[in-house]
């Protein structure tokens, strides 16, 4: 009972979604001179959320009699300047529902911006790059920090939601997939995640590490023709695990370019996270 009081003062409700803040620091030298924003992004052509400087999971859960146990924590991409939280957010999370899985959107620290920070990172990319990547430099630690105190908090409060404290996962797109690899090597034994999917992960704000020796059982996902030159990266994660004899899978589709997440583009990789769910049964991390 007591266990339940404490989680329902940590939480609350937006529009009918549950929200949960999650315990945080501020960043060193970080300020954040305009709030927090939800909009359509002209440039990435979808809904995204920018200046995030507080962090917070968003809780989508099966319906009645579907839950299984499994639960994944999802850290939507954008180059640590947006969030692009429908196709690489909600929309999985929406979909891990239908088959019983418990998802969390983590909202983790960005860089801040001005009025659309999807537009200032291609600006900041073409004429100033060594500046984006100090910025990134500066925040994406903390970000981290948010993915494994995610993890400790899903974990914590496992019973009362109605998971499997051995079956959280992490799954990262892009940035978030920076993230999901910066939560790889950096896990202590309450903030082990259980598995991880790093989706086209950012490996040049991440560089690939040696596999920690008990690293989780880690599925990969990315396009041969990432537009980021991804690729190349996430076969040195592959190889890493690979060679540490650790459970590892790769799918990496000749095209699909970068950012796929749940858009429909009439490819093979539209249907990335079918095989995600394929490989989580075969590794038992999901129950039929």
């Amino acid at each position: 009972m007591k266990k339940l009081l404490a989680l329902s003062l940590l939480t609350f409700s937006a529009f009918g979604q549950q929200i949960i803040p999650l315990d945080h620091k501020p960043v060193p030298g970080v300020s954040y001179e305009n709030p927090e924003k939800q909009f359509y992004s002209e440039a990435w052509q979808t809904q995204v959320v920018t200046n995030v400087s507080k962090p917070v999971l968003m809780v989508y859960e099966p319906e009645e009699g579907k839950k299984n146990g499994t639960s994944v924590i999802i850290a939507p991409g954008g180059g640590l300047y947006g969030l692009s939280i429908n196709s690489e957010g909600i929309d999985v999370a929406k979909w891990l529902n239908e088959k019983g899985i418990t998802a969390f959107v983590l909202k983790y620290r960005l860089v801040p911006t001005g009025e659309d920070g999807s537009t200032e990172i291609g600006v900041e990319m073409r004429n100033s790059p060594g500046t984006l990547f100090r910025k990134v430099a500066e925040v994406l630690p903390y970000s981290v920090n948010d993915g494994l105190t995610a993890i400790g908090y899903v974990r914590t409060h496992a019973k009362e939601m109605g998971i499997d404290p051995g079956k959280i996962g992490f799954m990262g797109f892009s940035a978030g997939g920076a993230v999901t690899m910066g939560v790889a090597y950096n896990y202590t034994k309450d903030s082990r995640p259980d598995f991880l999917v790093p989706v086209y992960a950012w490996t040049t704000a991440q560089p690939v590490r040696t596999a920690p020796q008990d690293g989780p059982p880690m599925l990969l996902v990315c396009a041969t023709d990432d537009g980021l030159g991804l690729a190349a990266g996430t076969i040195d994660i592959y190889n890493s695990w690979y060679t540490q004899n650790l459970t590892v899978g790769l799918h990496l589709y000749s095209k699909g370019d970068h950012g796929f997440g749940m858009k429909k583009q009439g490819l093979p990789s539209d249907h990335w996270i079918e095989r995600f769910y394929d490989w989580a049964v075969t590794e038992k991390i999901v129950s039929e």
